[in-house]
């Protein structure tokens, strides 16, 4: 069976933690290097760390096709924030 309660309990997890932590910092970074700014050390660690974990958990977006656009939204976002930093690191 695809969905198991593991699955479940985990997708929820990660759900929780995109909502209340990493999509709002993903967006307040993101308003920033579209204003110009650098990225910081530690939007630099945030993004690595997205990305590791993102890494991480192929599997379960891979068995769970319902969360292949949030996932592609969420890939869309990460790299316009990082192209914009590129842009703005190349202008610096």
């Amino acid at each position: 069976m695809v969905d198991s309660s593991n699955d479940a309990g985990t997708i929820q997890t990660l759900l929780e933690r995109l909502n209340t932590w990493r999509l709002p910092r993903a967006l307040a970074i993101k308003s920033r290097v579209d204003t110009g700014e650098r990225l910081a050390d530690q939007d630099l660690q945030f993004l690595k760390t997205v990305l590791e974990d993102a890494r991480g958990n192929e599997q379960l977006g891979a068995k769970h096709p319902e969360l292949h656009a949030l996932i592609s939204r969420l890939v869309g976002l990460y790299d316009e924030i990082t192209k914009k930093a590129l842009e703005n690191e190349q202008k610096a």
